[in-house]
């Protein structure tokens, strides 16, 4: 054989050598990320052979699968429309799902481990049996009047969110967010009808994919004061202990003078813990702060929850919805030392205090509950297509910011804030209620946040629900009495005692 017959059979030899490498990288190693791309459109359709499993709540179907006559068998529709959207999200075709379709995305495809018994017996049988079922922890009638309340909301406000808990489990009985939107055109069969939706979706300048209960953080106003009565109390404080107060303050330093939001409000240079938080005294707060200190104020906040940056509810034993970590700021000069202007305005939740309606519920939760803040989660059950349960939440204490003593002050604090103070409008007939308003100024010459944070015990002394409602850029003043309202409507529905 001549030399140019060898090289050229070398160079076959080597090319041969070359694509069978390939071929066996690709089956051995790159098999199953081909195999699950979201554009592989055999995977698609073999998806949508089998039924994706239906979420619910109270009995109710929130997102379920009818059968079409088109080449995907199945589509996903979800008849309540906007308001379970934030937390159920949406499942598309060739896109990634968003909310608990995307958290519990293997258990309703039908795919996971946990269903494995089921994809066996498929085997046998040759059916397509149908994916796991998803059961929320939400209360129906709490969601519905939640939604009704903020979208129909008395101030005429287009934004806001509002969340409830149970104080005991952790369980979310209701997540609603506004504006929301409509998740059936993102589960279209048409690729053009989706990307028409998401595109005007995502164009919006309300941002209405946007879950404002748990992924955007907003200054809290006097919200904040709760943390910092939490902090004074550990410190030694009671609710009898007189704070200084008066109707002005200017902190040390180049701050700005802080006064209160009503004349009448801690006029005198003296008042009580109690009475302040009744009457959410600017200047006694701001003055308290300072007192305590910015690392008092900051690991109080920080046990309750501020800073953290993993947490999610879905599953208490797998992944869910990321939330946004609500923060203190840093309440520092450059030189590392405290800036007590900044500390007197952190501790009335100004300055750089942000925090997510969610973090404003579990406040006070934990309040609630004797000190102890329970991990809040949105799946009560995974059920397999025959309804056989497969998982069922076992409540889990996330952490315990206060001890018990502390937590009755509090109560008893807030209890009067309702009672006789800036909170009445959350009064729930039969029920004993505690809370704090909020009015959080955010920018020159924009209307004010509105907050409400608060709990309901029922006649025989449980805690029954926990909340918190923002609603954003409050016209015409009384900012949080609206929120306090609504947040009183959605615990009373989520004791189950209406809301109709």
């Amino acid at each position: 054989m001549n030399a140019p017959l060898r090289k050229a059979g070398v160079v076959i030899l080597v090319l041969f050598g070359l694509l069978f490498a390939n071929l066996n990288w690709v089956q051995g190693y790159k098999a199953d990320e081909y195999r699950n791309n979201e554009h592989n459109r055999r995977v698609t359709v073999a998806e949508y052979e089998r039924a994706r499993g239906v979420i619910e709540a109270d009995g109710q179907p929130l997102a379920s699968s009818k059968v079409t006559d088109d080449q995907l068998k199945y589509l996903r529709v979800y008849p309540k429309k906007e308001i379970y959207a934030p937390v159920i999200g949406y499942k598309p075709v060739d896109n990634a799902a968003t909310g608990i379709e995307k958290s519990e995305n293997e258990f309703l495809a039908g795919t996971s481990d946990k269903l494995i018994a089921d994809r066996i017996g498929d085997m046998f049988t040759g059916d397509n049996t149908g994916g796991g079922n998803i059961v929320l922890t939400l209360k129906t009638r709490a969601q519905e009047t939640a939604w009704k309340e903020l979208t129909d909301n008395q101030k005429g406000v287009k934004k806001g969110a509002a969340i409830a808990i149970d104080p005991r489990t952790g369980a979310i009985q209701a997540m609603v967010t506004m504006p929301s939107y409509d998740p059936n055109p993102l589960a279209s069969h048409d690729p053009k009808t989706f990307t028409a939706t998401f595109k005007e979706l995502n164009g919006d300048k309300d941002n209405p994919m946007l879950n404002r209960a748990i992924a955007d953080t907003k200054p809290p106003g006097s919200a904040m004061k709760v943390i910092i009565s939490a902090a004074a109390l550990q410190a030694g404080k009671t609710q009898e202990s007189q704070i200084q107060a008066g109707d002005s303050y200017t902190p040390p330093g180049s701050g700005a003078t802080i006064k209160n939001a009503e004349s009448e409000t801690c006029p005198s240079t003296q008042v009580t813990l109690k009475e302040a938080l009744t009457t959410s005294c600017n200047t006694g707060f701001a003055r308290l702060g300072v007192e305590l200190g910015a690392e008092r104020v900051k690991k109080t906040a920080q046990a309750f929850g501020f800073e953290q940056t993993d947490l999610t509810i879905g599953n208490l034993e797998g992944s869910g919805l990321a939330v946004t970590a609500s923060r203190t700021g840093a309440m520092a000069n450059p030189d590392g030392s405290t800036d007590q202007a900044a500390l007197a305005q952190s501790s009335i939740g100004q300055r750089d205090v942000r925090m997510t309606v969610l973090q404003g519920a579990l406040i006070a939760a934990t309040v609630a509950n004797d000190g102890k803040q329970m991990k809040p989660y949105l799946v009560q059950q995974e059920l397999s297509s025959e309804r056989r349960p497969l998982y069922t939440a076992s409540p889990k204490v996330l952490r315990t910011p206060v001890n018990s003593d502390v937590a009755k002050d509090l109560r008893e604090m807030m209890v009067s804030v309702v009672k006789n103070g800036t909170g009445r409008k959350a009064k729930i007939s039969g029920f004993e209620v505690g809370g704090k308003t909020g009015t959080a100024q955010n920018g020159e010459g924009r209307p004010p946040h509105g907050w409400f944070i608060g709990f309901a015990y029922n006649e025989k002394g449980e805690a029954v629900s926990a909340s918190c409602v923002m609603l954003e850029n409050v016209p015409g003043g009384s900012a949080s009495a609206e929120a306090a309202r609504i947040s009183g409507l959605i615990m009373r529905a989520a004791a189950g005692r209406g809301g109709d």
